[in-house]
């Protein structure tokens, strides 16, 4: 056992995170949504290096990587590596490579996602464990999806977002996750939600975990709350999900967090990846990925 400061370079998965349904319950003086949401991972996702270094660093590679915020202070991982730090009193020298695979602003947990792996890789490097309050505090202010990110299982997520119920018996879903390539503003999604809307909040029974037909038959009763919005503010959100809905074996088409990635759910790995080649054919614009959930990291 080491003090924490004597440790190796190894990779933290930062798995795309997915609402397989979301009510809106409520809206803070603040301007902050209250939620309750069904999360799950998948086995996509970034891919965060970390390595000793004399000073924090970040690099950014993969696909999305130039669709990022060039200003350091508006960066996820170097905030959550500042202020991770910053709490435990300790040095943030630490070199980040980030491997950005998530599409930015798509509604399935990017930013969050890899901030939360950073948390996570921090507390591995330093022997901290990741329930720590003071960790716990600094996920929360990071964004509201970071908590469930930073536990990185499925799980229900309430309040906004500070509450996360793990889940151990969810089937796995074999999905595909389409993006018509065009960022959407969480922001702006929630702000498009009216009050009336969010009085109506259809708030179902919750899914049955138990893996049978009952579970997909129970998930397809829910809905998410944002597609209204998300829909007025990228019509392309529409086009997605008749694009989806219409393809055979398909067993849910809906959006995904704020958008505008929606996913489908299929009986199959080879029925996904099948999809997938369908809507890139008919599509080829698109970003378009199959995966599968899992139940953890």
């Amino acid at each position: 056992m080491t003090d924490g400061s004597d440790w190796t370079p190894f990779v933290e998965p930062a798995p795309a995170k997915i609402n397989l349904y979301l009510n809106v319950t409520g809206r803070r003086d603040d301007g902050y949504h209250y939620l309750e949401s069904l999360v799950v991972f998948t086995e996509f996702g970034d891919l965060i290096r970390l390595a000793p270094a004399p000073k924090l660093s970040l690099v950014r590679t993969g696909p999305f990587a130039a669709y990022l915020p060039e200003n350091p202070k508006d960066d996820l991982c170097l905030r959550a590596a500042q202020e991770l730090a910053a709490v435990l009193g300790r040095d943030a020298g630490v070199a980040i490579s980030l491997e950005k695979n998530i599409p930015v602003a798509a509604g399935i947990g990017g930013g969050s996602a890899d901030a939360a792996a950073i948390l996570r890789a921090l507390c591995r490097a330093w022997q901290i464990d990741p329930g720590l309050s003071q960790v716990l505090q600094v996920a929360s202010r990071l964004g509201a999806d970071v908590p469930v990110c930073l536990r990185g299982c499925t799980a229900m997520m309430r309040g906004v977002g500070d509450i996360v119920s793990p889940r151990e018996t969810d089937p796995e879903l074999d999905l595909v996750l389409v993006n018509p390539n065009l960022p959407l503003s969480a922001a702006e999604v929630f702000a498009a939600l009216s009050d009336e809307e969010i009085a109506s909040c259809n708030m179902q029974a919750p899914v049955d975990a138990n893996g049978s037909s009952s579970y997909m038959a129970t998930l397809a009763k829910h809905r998410n709350d944002l597609t209204r919005p998300a829909r007025d503010l990228c019509p392309d959100v529409s086009d997605v999900l008749q694009a989806l809905s219409g393809l055979a074996n398909c067993q849910l088409a809906r959006m995904s967090g704020s958008g505008p990635t929606c996913f489908g759910v299929f009986d199959s790995k080879e029925a996904a990846e099948q999809a997938a080649q369908e809507i890139l054919g008919s599509h080829p614009c698109w970003w378009v990925c199959p995966t599968r959930t899992q139940a953890s990291l």
